[in-house]
């Protein structure tokens, strides 16, 4: 009998293009080696070019979904992606502590706080960002949020290590026993370099930053990525040592799709293999 692998879910809307959402999270899953499970929170509608709109999925399906999973074949670790409401936002906080996930438990849960467009638009209200705040980071193992959306959640707009400092202090001061602010997007800087801390230990984790438009999906890769290693106990500076590493290869190996931007690719996994 083949041995059962460990469980990811993602609490996260649909990509239609399949470059990003639990399309992504569950690419992302798979080639790390562990069995992905999802609660879709919203369906989009959107290509290359960008979101054209969504349709949330209902409060109660959404809960339903994590309950439904959790108590049935178990969660090792757990993520969230696109939240969309802050109905959804509350409600899925209240149903982690149900089935008891979250950074007071056993099982590692990764917000990553998708509230930017590729552009640095806002994608969320205000009440739904202040959930994010209020109820989501408290219970996160790690948060992972772009520069965009460190900007929206703190006011801090990160232009150098200092200003990334800054920006991590910040966001621990709604409750994550993580942080990583990711430096992507950060184009001045020569190289990528993403900040480790939790308020204590400080790491800075450098990669070469390469040159193509194609990134689509890359923040849920490197998130997915994060929670796979997270599920299979590794600690947190582990995790985000080999997700960083996997999304650098993603980023090497994307490719063009559609007239817009083309998405990061674990297809690197399979010729591997």
């Amino acid at each position: 009998m083949t041995e059962t692998p460990r469980t990811a879910l993602t609490i996260a809307g649909s990509d239609s293009g399949g470059g990003a959402g639990i399309q992504a999270d569950l690419r992302t899953f798979f080639a790390n080696g562990v069995h992905g499970m999802v609660a879709l929170t919203a369906v989009t509608v959107q290509n290359s070019l960008g979101v054209q709109g969504f349709s949330e999925i209902p409060v109660d399906v959404v809960t339903g979904q994590i309950k439904a999973v959790a108590t049935d074949m178990g969660v090792d670790a757990a993520k969230t992606g696109m939240l969309a409401t802050a109905e959804i936002i509350n409600a899925v906080a209240k149903t982690l502590d149900e089935v008891h996930i979250g950074r007071n438990t056993s099982t590692p849960f990764v917000v990553d706080p998708v509230a930017a467009s590729m552009t640095g638009h806002a994608l969320l209200r205000e009440e739904a960002l202040e959930a994010i705040r209020t109820e989501l980071f408290p219970r996160a193992t790690l948060i992972t949020p772009n520069l965009d959306e460190v900007r929206l959640l703190t006011g801090v707009a990160v232009t150098g290590p200092a200003t990334q400092r800054e920006a991590a202090e910040a966001l621990l001061e709604f409750g994550s026993a993580w942080v990583l602010v990711k430096g992507g997007h950060l184009d001045v800087a020569q190289d990528c370099v993403d900040l480790l801390s939790d308020g204590e230990t400080w790491i800075e984790l450098s990669g070469p930053r390469f040159d193509t438009r194609n990134t689509h999906g890359g923040g849920d890769t490197m998130a997915s990525a994060i929670t796979s290693s997270l599920a299979k106990g590794s600690d947190v500076p582990t995790a985000v040592s080999e997700g960083k590493r996997f999304i650098e290869r993603c980023v090497a190996e994307s490719y063009p799709l559609g007239a817009g931007v083309g998405p990061v690719s674990p297809f690197w996994r399979l010729s591997e293999a």
